[in-house]
């Protein structure tokens, strides 16, 4: 279980990884694994990260999921044996009160991300509730969804950037939402993969630009970011889903190793 109070006055960097979705129990077993090893010997917090289903896909015949319950059990099962607090998504109101019963923390895809009831129904499980700005937002405008959990009563809320709609076909991030957001008194964390999604090819599958993961990191930490977000997988061009934006298991903690240092004289510390 995370404590909420240590992402909001510690002021120490922390990162939410994971696969996608839960492919099957081994492959999800084995990231987290590997990214609580990294976390360890880097000393920085990591919240586990996987979706129990995909209800936003390109194409009718793209992957969702193993079966909602089956692939909750396997993320509380990780949360169990390597001690880790989980996250995973949420779609519909009824749910909230589901997944809440796995993982300790919710969170409210970008697409979503002005649907009353289902910002409602996450808070009034009490759990921490992380909001991604939707693609069509602007930062300062996800006051209004922070607004709709604490009326629950339920102070405990992240936001999360993931870039802005950029034409059809790609999306860009104004570093600018970053401190806006931050005016909410939550902490506010950069989604460095899905921010480098190309979505809406001919195709019927995401594309993507993973080469830019790094520079887009480290300009989310100087702007003020006070974590970061990725997906990753040991063979992004085998993985079920956004495998063309994931970054590969074996780099993650490279990049940490860039991070840290960077976060750490930016915040003083």
């Amino acid at each position: 279980m995370i404590d909420y109070k240590s992402l909001t006055t510690d002021r120490k960097f922390f990162f939410i990884a994971g696969p996608c979705v839960v492919e099957n129990e081994k492959i999800t077993f084995d990231i987290a694994e590997k990214l609580k090893s990294i976390s360890e010997k880097l000393n920085v917090s990591f919240i586990f990260k996987a979706s129990y289903r995909k209800a936003n896909r390109s194409n009718v015949n793209s992957f969702t999921g193993i079966g909602d319950i089956k692939a909750l059990k396997i993320i509380k099962n990780i949360a169990t044996q390597y001690n880790l607090p989980t996250i995973t998504d949420i779609h519909l109101p009824e749910e909230a009160e589901i997944a809440a019963e796995y993982v300790d923390m919710l969170q409210i895809p970008a697409f979503l991300c002005r649907q009353s009831d289902l910002l409602v129904a996450a808070g009034n499980t009490g759990k921490i509730v992380n909001i991604k700005k939707g693609q069509f937002l602007s930062g300062d405008s996800m006051k209004f969804a922070v607004e709709k959990v604490r009326n629950t009563g339920n102070n405990q809320i992240m936001l999360t950037e993931r870039g802005n709609s950029f034409g059809y076909s790609d999306l860009i991030i104004d570093f600018r939402n970053i401190p806006t957001m931050k005016k909410n008194n939550v902490p506010v964390i950069v989604d460095v993969t899905h921010s480098l999604q190309q979505p809406n090819q001919s195709a019927g599958v995401t594309g993507g630009q993973p080469e830019y993961i790094e520079i887009m990191s480290k300009a989310a930490i100087a702007t003020g970011a006070n974590g970061l977000f990725f997906e990753t997988h040991p063979n992004p061009s085998l993985a079920l889903s956004d495998g063309a934006n994931m970054l590969p298991l074996k780099d993650v903690e490279s990049l940490l190793e860039k991070i840290i240092p960077l976060y750490n004289l930016i915040n003083n510390e």
